[in-house]
């Protein structure tokens, strides 16, 4: 029996225009019904999720989130943090430096804001911020405070400039930072140590539950780790080859409602 199921947002939960559908939302009332564990894991901000918990009740006692594509776990009802592992100021101004060798404009999140040091800023900074509904500011990078907790930093470029930007990317970097491609024009930068994956395998031990136990429901390349660690990876139709191979069960589209026939068929059915 299944007792987790972790699902990603933008591909998944949500068909493509941005609303989760009534389908969706009763199989997943249905499984928390039974008893069953269900987790919001996205790439987004914590303050790009709210609306989502609340719309889907996923904000009792014992109710998780897992956002910054696993930087960031936290209890959604106490607002507890259970693990947070973010960027120092070293790193991005780093990655800032590497930025501008590579021509990529950059974002940068805190836990309640989003930053860009560009003047001319990116239409894809600014639908970072009308998706997640999260205050934009330009802020120089020599302004950030010392103390800042950074849960990731983006490049960020049209699809085709944005692969030329990766494969300039140089070695020693791919050592340092997790470097995974949610989107064909966002590249986001973490800590070595985050993933979704390893923030799903915390959740789960602390909340006693099994790997074979735990269902991982995505579509991007950041959802690779959480495919590759749970009992059961689901794919959605939409989903990106790399992610597709490694998934055991493969469901319908994003637009086809198919987070809620996964769900019907591995969880309730």
């Amino acid at each position: 029996m299944y007792k987790l199921v972790a699902i990603d947002i933008d591909g998944t939960l949500m068909n493509d225009r941005k609303e989760i559908t009534k389908e969706v939302n009763d199989a997943i009332q249905a499984a928390k019904a039974k008893g069953v564990k269900v987790v919001i894991c996205t790439g987004r901000p914590i303050v790009g999720v709210q609306s989502i918990i609340e719309e889907l009740k996923l904000n009792d006692e014992e109710d998780y989130v897992i956002t910054f594509n696993g930087a960031l776990v936290q209890n959604t009802y106490s607002k507890d943090v259970e693990s947070q592992i973010t960027l120092t100021y070293e790193n991005l101004k780093e990655l800032h430096d590497l930025s501008l060798k590579l021509h990529s404009p950059l974002h940068f999140f805190d836990t309640e804001n989003l930053y860009t040091p560009n003047r001319e800023i990116s239409r894809y900074t600014i639908h970072e911020a009308h998706i997640n509904q999260i205050s934009l500011h330009y802020r120089p990078i020599d302004e950030v405070p010392k103390d800042m907790l950074i849960p990731k930093v983006m490049f960020i470029d049209e699809p085709e400039r944005l692969n030329t930007i990766i494969a300039n990317i140089p070695e020693s970097f791919w050592d340092k930072y997790t470097f995974v491609k949610s989107t064909p024009f966002f590249l986001e930068i973490l800590d070595p140590s985050v993933s979704k994956g390893n923030a799903v395998r915390l959740l789960a031990e602390k909340l006693s539950i099994k790997q074979e136990e735990v269902i991982c429901i995505g579509d991007g390349e950041n959802d690779l780790s959480m495919i590759e660690y749970a009992g059961c990876g689901v794919a959605m139709a939409n989903a990106v080859s790399v992610v597709k191979e490694a998934a055991q069960f493969h469901t319908l589209s994003n637009n086809e409602n198919g987070v809620a026939y996964a769900i019907e068929k591995l969880v309730l059915g």
